[in-house]
């Protein structure tokens, strides 16, 4: 699949047409992806222009049942603490979990969550050290929790992080979520482990990287040259990203989000999100994401995961829009209901 977004760039434009059938390749890539530990010292090969190579068809699918938070079980412990043996016991214990699943409860015609005994960690968040994500500030509870004498229509505008699970209400398309209705999931959410379609593509092109995601079809095109960011007046649902080199590792900070798709409803205006890409191993990237956002949470916080390597899975179309009927349904199941509860009366 090439992608129909219209870059800034001419030159990303055919790195990204190239890469839907291979990753443009560094005159000092390894030829073969063995799987090997992650380590400090990995030095990571140069694309021909001199930069960190990170491209390739990536996936954090084995992380779909990692604790964002720290679990109680692990109080007191740091994620260093939980390793090897007592680590695969985890696993192996969400594993059982995802298969002990009531039917109806988690899809497994989706596979990837039938994985997750491959995951590499006990939780996610690793700052603040207790893993857990710091508490709101007074303004932020004011922001997200109204006064119970509110007017419905003050309430309903409140950020919502509306489910087609969830019990509604359901008065219109906004009453869903904006993955629901195919619109975007965000960042960092566009790259946070899902039933399926976890993978992404990343490739390379002089002063720009590109991030593809599979869902919801959408590709970042982060300039590397030092520009500034766009005008405070101007908001996008992935904000706006500039990326720079910190030694190894790809330094992206993302500003200009709009309010109705910033992460875990953290006010647009202050959001600012650091990502990091460390290439740690042939076959890995670590990605961490530092959240900083003074008027919603009193400190920032990281969570990390890896992104594996694997052109078995590369991107494919994921065509939302198309035969969703699920919102009209949804909506139209909820005015028969509407129907039905007036007759009775």
């Amino acid at each position: 699949m090439t992608t129909t977004r219209l870059f800034a760039s001419g030159a990303l434009a055919i790195v990204f047409v190239i890469g839907s059938l291979t990753s443009v390749k560094s005159a000092e890539q390894e030829p073969a992806r063995p799987s090997v530990k992650a380590g400090r010292a990995y030095v990571p090969p140069r694309t021909p222009w001199g930069d960190p190579n990170l491209q390739g068809n990536f996936t954090n699918k084995y992380e779909q049942s990692t604790p964002f938070e720290r679990p109680a079980e692990f109080e007191g412990r740091s994620l260093e603490d939980v390793k090897g043996a007592e680590l695969a016991v985890v696993l192996k214990k969400r594993n059982q979990q995802v298969l002990d699943r009531p039917a109806g409860v988690g899809p497994y015609q989706f596979r990837d969550s039938l994985e997750v005994t491959k995951g590499s960690r006990a939780w996610l968040v690793v700052d603040p050290p207790d893993g857990k994500i710091p508490p709101l500030t007074p303004e932020a509870r004011r922001r997200l929790a109204p006064p119970p004498e509110a007017p419905l229509d003050v309430v309903n505008a409140r950020p919502r992080s509306g489910s087609s699970f969830g019990e509604g209400p359901f008065n219109g398309p906004e009453d869903l979520s904006l993955f629901d209705r195919c619109v975007t999931r965000g960042v960092p959410g566009s790259m946070m482990p899902f039933i399926h379609g976890n993978s992404y593509q990343i490739v390379q092109a002089p002063g720009f990287i590109g991030i593809r995601y599979e869902i919801i079809h959408e590709t970042r095109v982060i300039p590397l040259e030092g520009r500034p960011h766009v005008g405070k007046g101007i908001q996008m649902d992935m904000g706006d990203a500039r990326g720079r080199w910190e030694g190894d590792t790809l330094v992206v900070e993302t500003t200009n989000f709009r309010d109705r798709s910033a992460y875990r409803n953290a006010n647009a205006s202050t959001l600012r999100l650091i990502e990091r890409f460390t290439r740690t191993a042939p076959d890995r990237i670590e990605w961490a994401v530092t959240v900083d956002d003074p008027k919603t949470w009193t400190r920032s916080w990281t969570f990390s995961m890896p992104l594996t390597m694997n052109d078995h899975e590369p991107v494919l179309e994921f065509a939302c829009h198309e035969g969703n009927y699920a919102v009209p349904n949804i909506l139209s199941a909820a005015r028969s209901a509407e129907r039905a509860a007036h007759l009775r009366q």
